[in-house]
């Protein structure tokens, strides 16, 4: 851990024991230097962490303070400590999720992003086009690992993000949930402990649920993702078996892991012989100039199966995914086999002919840029209408925002309100073995903004005072 991560999590505890209260003036950056014998570059750079993680608020020409709990602040790192669970979350998911297939419903709760956003006629041209000149015996060179020239296309682009990944080392997966269950697959066996983030995306619990696997949570950062120190912890004292972990634009809290951070997670993964299945899914989704660096970068041992997919960033419906799964290929080629054999090659073959052509990186120009105008009209909806307290993630991609809203309100019972005004939402405890984050929600900010959206929060925001 860096000397200022070190400050900045004293500086926490000191605010989370209540001997720094609520609107406290902190000590200045100097003073602070001073006090821990520091540089002042360290001490300003604890404060800057301390900021984004929603602990503290700088005011103009006075200096850092202790954040209240008010409309807008940034919400804090999750609190769940290491434990293992036997998962059994399926039901109340699956009568959440029945709620967001009505198109008449406000879609909040959703998981996916609006399918206006994608380029369905450059698709349909890609696969007309693929389908014309396919080869009949690819539909049997292709087994199992899926259509060789997409396989290639997917390579050259880790290539680009400095990731070296062989053609041969990638399977193409019907989505990525196939890819990581096949993942899991491999890695792990029945009553096996996996570590998973807390809060952590449902489908991930459902399969861990499915296996008979153990879940072992880790308390997760809303910037920084899994605490390093808390999974070091659990690894020697759980007997962890391997991790799944979201690394960048995590669901539901939207983190990044900081490149230093994912080499730091590698390194101590490595040590261990502690596989990592990475669901990268939304690295694409970034709103800034770089796509967030893969844990996968730094792997120099193969122990990173790292998972993607186009379902989010290109072609939804066509269930295209794989896995970069290094020393694991083969046994999740064979699973591959076991489980559905193939994927559709036609399919495939018309991905691979758009990421040919550079049609990819134009669509993904535009697809960002209007996710990123959506969040930023989401979180100015709730400034304006929701006036009874929350803390909000602020991510910098993806289409998610996590808010932790006063202690007294039920989220379970608000998402059953909300549902009888014709709005959804994701309560907090679907993304938890122990169904804690109550108190919690999940927001869809992937839909282009409209009036109706609008309304929807303001109603929404009315439901919470009563609930």
């Amino acid at each position: 851990m860096k000397l200022y991560e070190e400050l900045a999590d004293h500086v926490a505890a000191l605010i989370a024991a209540g001997s720094l209260r609520a609107g406290e003036r902190l000590p200045s950056v100097r003073q602070l230097a001073r006090e821990r014998r520091v540089s002042v570059a360290t001490a300003l750079h604890a404060y800057e962490v301390l900021e984004a993680r929603g602990f503290v608020e700088t005011r103009p020409r006075s200096g850092f303070y202790v954040c209240a709990a008010q409309p807008g602040a940034r919400a804090p790192a999750t609190r769940t400590t290491a434990r293992t669970t036997r998962v059994d979350v399926s039901e109340l998911v699956f009568e959440i999720l029945d709620a967001v297939r009505d198109r008449d419903v406000v879609p909040f709760g959703s998981a996916f992003p609006s399918p206006t956003l994608f380029p369905w006629q450059k698709l349909a041209r890609g696969l007309g086009a693929a389908a014309r000149r396919m080869n009949p015996w690819s539909t049997i060179d292709s087994l199992p690992s899926g259509s060789v020239e997409l396989r290639r296309q997917i390579a050259r682009r880790y290539l680009r993000f400095g990731v070296r990944v062989l053609a041969d080392e990638i399977v193409i997966t019907n989505g990525a949930m196939e890819a990581l269950n096949l993942s899991l697959q491999a890695v792990a066996k029945p009553g096996d402990a996996i570590a998973i983030e807390s809060p952590t995306f449902y489908a991930c619990l459902q399969a861990v649920e499915s296996l008979g696997l153990r879940a072992v949570e880790i308390p997760t950062d809303p910037r920084e993702g899994v605490s390093l120190a808390a999974l070091e912890s659990a690894i020697e004292t759980r007997r962890v078996r391997a991790c799944w972990f979201m690394t960048s634009f995590q669901n539901p809290l939207g983190a990044t892991m900081p490149d230093e951070k994912k080499r730091d997670l590698v390194r101590l993964l490595g040590t261990r012989g502690v596989p990592l299945i990475e669901d990268d899914v939304y690295a694409e989704l970034h709103f800034g100039a770089r796509r967030p660096q893969a844990a996968k970068a730094f792997d120099g041992n193969g122990l990173v199966l790292h998972c993607g997919s186009f379902s989010k960033s290109l072609a939804p419906g066509y269930r295209i995914g794989w896995v970069a799964a290094g020393r694991f290929a083969r046994d999740v080629q064979r699973r591959k086999i076991m489980t559905s054999l193939s994927t559709s090659i036609p399919v495939q073959d018309g991905i691979a002919e758009l990421l040919r052509q550079g049609g990819y990186d134009a669509h993904l120009t535009k697809l960002r840029a209007a996710l990123a105008t959506q969040q930023t009209a989401l979180l100015d909806a709730l400034r304006r209408h929701w006036k009874g307290g929350y803390r909000v993630t602020h991510p910098e991609g993806g289409y998610f925002l996590w808010l932790e809203l006063p202690r007294g309100v039920d989220s379970l019972e608000l998402h059953r309100r909300a549902l009888e005004h014709g709005i959804s939402l994701a309560p907090g405890p679907i993304f938890s073995p122990q169904r804690e984050y109550r108190n919690c929600i999940r927001l869809n900010s992937g839909h282009p903004w409209t009036p109706e959206l609008e309304r929807a929060v303001q109603r929404l925001a009315r439901l919470a005072t009563a609930v």
